[in-house]
């Protein structure tokens, strides 16, 4: 373990169709990680992320309990190799990863109350009145202003990057929004294909369902420095990691500033653990300084391996 590595955990976006299937044939701990993941949920989920189709995959019920089963395959080959984090962090729906990987909850703990989250996520909007977009070529504080004159219901739900935050609210309020971004000066303005506004107020129908279900389950304190998605401080015991948790499903995500903490505190190497590279791009954007990588089949685990060991 190198004392200044920290993994982060990919978010909902990064799935895709055969993710995972590399290590699962050919690392034994990838494979139990997804053969229980199968066993203790309701449909097949092995199936489903090999072999699509897409359409069920993006969906949030069915994407939570995929890229996370995924980032707990990939951290299982890295601990094999004899690489573990000395921090961790997950970006939105990874923080449960992180959560798991900190040995605050068990994987089938996570694996339930990430499949949960998903089905919670998708009922809170079942008429499609939500919907998020990414902005970006905006200072923060410019498109924090121009949310405030918007009518409607419409918030940042996450600063991912100096330049690059993500909105969410009702859709007539985000499309109004952004026009007016795009007049102040945003270079890109890009609606998401998402099933809902999440980080946003309209989560609220799933938050007291998801906060009773938080508290039913049994939670460690971290045994690593973990930092919260909501606080971009650190938590460490079972209850304030809880309260942590309940308050993200409709607040904002503050990514750069959990990256900003990390370094302040002297980590200098970081791996995005799970499928996809969107973490790994955030933190070129954050701070070229550091060293990022991102590990999600045999060729990325290779290269990380080689780098780091």
């Amino acid at each position: 373990m190198s004392d200044n590595l920290v993994f982060m955990f990919s978010g909902q976006g990064s799935q895709y169709v055969g993710m995972g299937k590399e290590l699962y044939e050919n690392y034994d701990e990838a494979k139990k990680v997804l053969d229980e993941a199968n066993q203790i949920l309701d449909f097949d989920l092995k199936d489903m992320i090999f072999n699509g189709p897409e359409e069920n995959l993006n969906n949030t019920k069915n994407t939570q309990p995929a890229i996370y089963t995924v980032s707990a395959m990939v951290n299982s080959v890295l601990a094999a190799n004899g690489l573990k984090p000395a921090a961790a962090a997950g970006h939105s729906l990874g923080e449960y990863s992180a959560l798991h990987a900190a040995g605050v909850l068990s994987f089938e703990d996570g694996l339930k109350l990430v499949r949960r989250r998903g089905v919670l996520m998708d009922q809170a909007d079942p008429d499609g009145k939500g919907t998020m977009a990414a902005v970006i070529g905006l200072a923060d504080e410019e498109v924090e202003q121009v949310l405030k004159e918007v009518d409607g219901i419409v918030t940042v739900a996450n600063y991912n990057s100096p330049g690059q935050v993500v909105i969410s609210g009702e859709v007539e309020a985000v499309g109004k929004a952004e026009k007016m971004l795009s007049e102040k000066g945003a270079k890109r303005v890009i609606p998401l294909s998402v099933s809902g506004a999440f980080h946003s107020p309209l989560m609220e129908p799933a938050k007291e369902e998801l906060k009773n279900t938080i508290e039913a389950v049994d939670f460690n304190d971290a045994q690593i420095p973990l930092i919260a998605n909501v606080t971009a401080d650190y938590v460490k015991t079972n209850s304030e990691i809880k309260s942590a948790l309940i308050k993200q499903l409709d607040n904002s995500v503050r990514w750069v500033e959990t990256i900003e903490r990390f370094k302040a505190d002297g980590y200098e190497d970081y791996i995005e653990v799970g499928p996809g590279r969107v973490l790994k791009g955030l933190m070129r954007r954050i701070d070229r300084s550091l060293n990022a990588y991102n590990v999600e089949d045999e060729k990325s685990l290779k290269k990380t391996l080689k780098k780091l060991k």
